[in-house]
């Protein structure tokens, strides 16, 4: 593949925190920092407007990272992503998989960092 050719630099779409109750931690995020929520699916998930980054609370059912919170890459496809960062010397931790908004795949770098990946549908 020339130079030309290879696509920009993703961007981080955001930075994921597992966390046990998405309203109150909406709360807690709003009155301690004063972030804005920009989209709340019930007690799965909400995204909180971080000043131009956004903070993904995930509830239980949406928490993709055991726990770890994790920046978010959104890319235009996300099992070449995936494949793009086996390749580099990192490791699945989950398949590409379709949840209720997108496509998303949990990898580590090879450091042992947690990274999701996540795309359309």
């Amino acid at each position: 593949m020339n130079d030309s050719a290879k696509p920009g630099p993703v961007k981080i779409g955001n930075v994921l925190h597992p966390v046990s109750d998405v309203e109150s931690a909406v709360r807690f995020y709003a009155t301690a920092l004063g972030l804005t929520a920009k989209f709340v699916d019930g007690d799965r998930y909400a995204a909180l407007d971080a000043g131009g980054t956004t903070l993904a609370l995930a509830g239980p059912a949406e928490d993709v990272t055991g726990g770890v919170p994790a920046a978010s890459f959104k890319v235009p496809d996300v099992a070449a992503a995936l494949a793009a960062l086996v390749a580099g010397g990192g490791s699945v931790v989950r398949q590409p998989e379709r949840g209720p908004h997108e496509v998303r795949a949990v990898a580590r770098d090879p450091w042992g960092n947690t990274i999701v990946v996540y795309g359309p549908r």
